[in-house]
This record gives structure tokens, sequence and C-alpha cells, in this order.
């Protein structure tokens, strides 16, 4: 197993890895809207903070050597259930291949984040 790291992305804050390759796939743990560069949550709507997931999922799987066009599979926490609509909205304009997806509500997320995305890819 290959652990990924780039300083692109939120560094892990937890006993984790940002990503892990095993068999040429790519797991990643969960990406929350971040700002790699100063540690903060800036974004406080669902679309500002999805764009900041994706940006920070962007750089995990370029580090990894891949792409959203090679994502296998993702998995979506949502707070608000509510926010659904303007969430895909921005996840489409990065998930342009259509990978298989699950989305569920979840009481609470780290920080107090609107959402947070897992993906799996082909490496």
């Amino acid at each position: 197993m290959e652990k990924i790291h780039t300083d692109k992305a939120p560094a892990a804050i937890g006993p984790y890895s940002q990503a892990i390759v095993h068999a040429d796939v790519l797991y990643t743990s969960g990406q929350i809207a971040i700002n790699p560069e100063n540690g903060e949550v800036e974004a406080t709507d669902i679309e500002g903070q999805t764009h900041q997931i994706c940006k920070n999922l962007g750089e995990v799987l370029k580090q990894a050597g891949t792409s959203f066009e090679n994502v296998i599979k993702t998995t979506c926490f949502l707070a608000d259930m509510n926010d659904f609509a303007k969430f895909n909205e921005v996840y489409g304009q990065y998930f342009v291949s259509k990978p298989a997806r699950s989305c569920v509500a979840v009481k609470a997320l780290p920080k107090g984040v609107l959402a947070e995305v897992e993906v799996i890819a082909k490496v």
C-alpha cells in the first residue's frame, strides 16, 4: 500500500492518510472544505464549500497520478439534504464522467462543514 500526501490539500486532522493506493486503486479519506493554505473553512455556503472540497480532491487525485475522469465511486455526506440540488450543481462540474455515487444526510460533520466527499478511483 502506498500512502498519498500532498500539501495542496488539507493535512489529515486525525490518525489517517489523505489517501491510500492499493492494487492500482485510490481510496481517499473524506475531504471537507478546508483551504489548505491556511487550514480554515472559508466558504459558508454549500456551493463554495463544494468547490473547495472538489479542489482538494483534485489535488489528491493528481498526487496519486489520476484524475476526476478515473473516479469509480464517490460517497457524499451532507449536513442538510435541502442542500442536495445546489451541491449537485457544483459536483457535476467536476465529476463529468458520472461515477457511481452514494449521497446521505448526516447529523454533523467535522468543523461544522456542510459536506464531505470521498472517492475511489483507478490509478
